[in-house]
């Protein structure tokens, strides 16, 4: 059996929480490696939609255990609140199957409140953070001032690290952003109180990956965001804070690469953007508005309208080689029924030369055109198909075309948001 990592290929919002969930009813451990409460997991389950943003979307399946890896930023009021929520609607959750890595990095007040004030300082020119302080406490995290999971445990050191980081936080609050300064007591009241409930979860988790490992279990990781918001790899500044790359799997867990057996990039069949940065694909007509009403196109964190446009293979064949993507799995497939004609964009255009990669420069990249391939349309509705003969020809001739191009076979069609509409072409834990 093999161990799967699941990641986005473009820029998130390509509906992984939907193929996590149906993966982790065969895994035995499920692992969140990076990010923070600014991504969204929507699963829809009996026709009830649950969204999760740091726990891991197998939480919905009885018998499996959950855990949040140290690559992970975690807002313990967020944490807390995702397990009220989730206990209302009947799910069980205990330290017997969740877990949170007693190195994981923990946001702070002070973390969302310079995240917000530098985002109101930049106007225009803001990058779309989600304002939930992401950013802030991962640069901490590499500062080496941030505040662990384990922390939590040791109030004096913990008032002794809140104490230090606002009097640097304070001033640039205070002094550069016109803001209000924080209070070291509050905080450190707050989070010791936070720590008293979340102590029993917080666990040497890279321990029980590796023991899980050597007993032949099955594990999934799951990954957030997508690859072109990667901060290394993605359309920077216009990123995430974290790398959301399959190889940061090993990171964000505290495992050996030898662990991770089979890549699955989630491949939205158009392409979605939130917040600002170059979209070569972009439709900003009523094919667009089309797509954006249909695919219920609002992020799933901020509640913010998507940027739609056409699928991007560029894109893709970028994020197959930065993830050594294994498989495909098509999402929200569905959603392009009833247009006459697609596109696909296979390659761009800069300066009258064609290119098959994206490039580093914003500024060249926003001068990309794309080169397009047009494949007909299907009209017949697609949502009710349990295998791929009972797809339409044009459905077919659009997935054969993504496979061409990226030379990555499909294991995974989604042609509706329920759990059941979905295609299984190959499972990602089987090695045959």
């Amino acid at each position: 059996m093999s161990n799967v990592v699941i990641v986005g290929t473009q820029w998130g919002d390509e509906g992984k929480g939907k193929v996590v969930d149906r993966l982790a009813a065969r895994a035995d451990l499920i692992v969140r490696f990076q990010g923070g409460n600014n991504a969204g997991h929507t699963l829809v389950v009996n026709g009830e939609q649950t969204i999760c943003h740091l726990i891991p979307s197998g939480i919905l399946h009885k018998g499996k255990k959950c855990l949040i890896g140290n690559g992970v930023v975690v807002d313990p009021e967020v944490l807390l609140e995702e397990i009220e929520n989730l206990t209302d609607k009947g799910v069980t959750i205990a330290p017997a199957n969740l877990s949170l890595s007693e190195k994981a990095h923990i946001i702070m007040p002070y973390h969302k409140a310079m995240d917000h004030a530098r985002e109101k300082a930049k106007g225009k020119e803001k990058i779309g953070t989600t304002g939930r302080g992401i950013g802030p406490c991962y640069e901490d995290k590499a500062g080496r001032v941030g505040i662990r999971a384990v922390d939590l445990f040791d109030p004096d050191l913990l008032k002794e690290k809140i104490e230090g980081n606002l009097k640097e936080k304070n001033f640039y609050l205070t002094q550069f952003f016109n803001a209000k300064a924080l209070d070291a007591n509050q905080i450190f009241d707050r989070y010791c109180e936070m720590a008293k409930i979340l102590r029993p979860f917080i666990r040497n988790t890279s321990l029980m990956v590796d023991l899980a490992a050597k007993e032949g279990k099955k594990i999934l990781f799951e990954g957030a965001q997508g690859t072109h918001l990667d901060i290394d790899h993605g359309t920077y500044p216009f990123v995430t804070s974290s790398n959301p790359v399959a190889g940061s799997a090993c990171a964000g867990v505290g495992v050996g690469p030898d662990k991770l057996h089979h890549v699955v990039g989630i491949v939205k069949a158009y392409t979605t953007r939130v917040g600002s940065g170059p979209f070569a694909t972009e439709l900003l007509d009523d094919t667009g508005d089309y797509i954006q009403e249909k695919g219920s196109e609002f992020g799933a964190t901020t509640g913010r309208r998507r940027r739609c446009g056409w699928l991007d293979l560029v894109m893709i064949r970028d994020s197959v080689r930065l993830n050594g993507l294994t498989s495909l799995s098509i999402t929200k497939l569905d959603v392009l029924t009833g247009l006459d004609t697609l596109k696909i964009c296979v390659a761009y255009e800069l300066e009258g030369k064609r290119i098959e990669a994206t490039p580093a420069s914003l500024k060249e990249l926003a001068q990309c055109r794309p080169v397009f391939e047009e494949l007909p349309g299907w009209k017949d509705e697609i949502a009710s198909a349990k295998t791929l003969n009972q797809l339409p020809a044009e459905t077919t001739n659009y997935l054969n075309v993504i496979e061409e191009k990226t030379g990555v076979p499909i294991s995974i069609l989604s042609v509706g948001p329920m759990r059941d509409q979905t295609i299984e072409i190959k499972d990602p834990f089987s090695r045959s």
